[in-house]
């Protein structure tokens, strides 16, 4: 049994969504975010003080006080060289180093100078090596030498639009993109350019150089002419000294067992007939040192500041060098030959065969083949 209510059919009313409560006003105490209290002049001075302790420079009353105390230890180690006490000198520059603020890279480098000619004196050869390359390091910081190569751009539709214009300018505009030579000199061929021609008017950067690089050639365009000119005498002093370090190494064998050590005094004189006759460097420290002395000659800056006493060693010691690396290189590879024979003959023994059985021959290029030489088993 079942009952079919009569009437229009209706539809229940859709349940209304609730109404979004009021917001009630944030009072003021209740805030999250409280507001600064310092003002703008504190923020700054903040900010300032940040920068200081990062860059860790010293205050100007600071700074000159700690160079008056280093140059005061520098005149007794100059008096204790004067007197040939070269040990003490070194302990004396060392002191008047620790007192002097880590970021004046000259005056440092002129200490390392320093203690590179005690060392030499000492003929402590290596440590003079590592105080020389130390300042030359120093000086690079002062004055760059040298540019990193950076990425060259993508050229673009208006890149090339640009390039056209310039060339209806004048031939000064793209001085700079005229060579791949002269894009990649950088900073040098602006510096060198600056230095001849005395122009202190506008010194154009090449767009190829990087940020730290264009912080670099700012730096050192804001030096004075006599400050360049001290920085290149003291670069000078420490490659012709790092130089003559490394032309006066003693003779160790590359290829020897543990126990010989660089640092053993030599009685050889760098440039002298002693030295070329058997107290000779490693292969690598004669070429380091001719590629040094090579420097000095060829950098018209470098070569002006020598004396006519260290001009006279550089050529001297550009005739001496290239038969005593000849020399070197035959010996190491000798000795490394005689080496790998020596491991050879105790792979093959086992087997009943040597490496006399087997003939080396060098090639026109330079190179070496091995063949079998069953002859020579006896």
């Amino acid at each position: 049994m079942s009952f079919k209510a009569d009437g229009p059919k209706t539809r229940p009313d859709r349940i209304k969504r609730p109404a979004d409560p009021t917001p009630t006003p944030t009072p003021p105490t209740w805030s999250t975010k409280a507001p600064s209290r310092r003002s703008s002049t504190a923020s700054t001075s903040s900010t300032t003080s940040f920068h200081s302790a990062v860059s860790g420079r010293f205050s100007p009353t600071s700074e000159t006080r700690m160079v008056s105390a280093s140059n005061e230890l520098k005149a007794q180690a100059n008096a204790l060289f004067a007197r040939a006490e070269y040990v003490s000198a070194i302990s004396t520059y060392d002191r008047a180093m620790a007192e002097l603020p880590r970021y004046l890279d000259y005056e440092m480098a002129v200490l390392q100078s320093n203690i590179a000619a005690c060392h030499l004196k000492l003929e402590q050869w290596k440590d003079a090596v590592e105080a020389c390359e130390a300042g030359l390091e120093g000086l690079e910081r002062e004055l760059p030498t040298k540019t990193r190569k950076t990425k060259p751009k993508t050229k673009t539709k208006k890149d090339g639009n640009e390039k056209r214009t310039n060339n209806n300018r004048g031939e000064k505009i793209n001085s700079d993109t005229e060579s791949e030579a002269e894009s990649e000199s950088g900073i040098d061929a602006d510096l060198g350019s600056r230095q001849r021609h005395g122009d202190e008017k506008v010194v154009e950067l090449p767009s190829s150089l990087g940020e730290e690089d264009v912080a670099k050639t700012l730096a050192a365009l804001s030096l004075s002419d006599a400050r360049r000119a001290d920085i290149t005498r003291i670069r000078v002093k420490l490659l012709l000294r790092r130089a003559r370090s490394r032309s006066g190494m003693p003779a160790v064998s590359t290829f020897a067992s543990s126990g010989g050590s660089n640092d053993a005094p030599s009685h050889s004189d760098p440039i002298s007939s002693k030295a070329s006759n058997g107290t000779s460097s490693t292969w690598s420290t004669l070429s380091a040192a001719l590629e040094d002395y090579t420097l000095l000659r060829d950098t018209p800056a470098y070569w002006a500041a020598l004396p006519p006493s260290d001009r006279k060693t550089v050529q001297l010691a550009l005739v001496d060098l290239p038969p005593r690396i000849e020399a070197a290189k035959q010996r190491e590879v000798s000795e490394m030959m005689g080496k790998l024979k020596d491991l050879g003959n105790t792979v093959l023994k086992p087997f009943g065969l040597s490496t006399d059985m087997f003939k080396v021959s060098q090639g026109e290029g330079g190179g070496y083949s091995l063949s079998f030489d069953g002859g020579g088993k006896g």
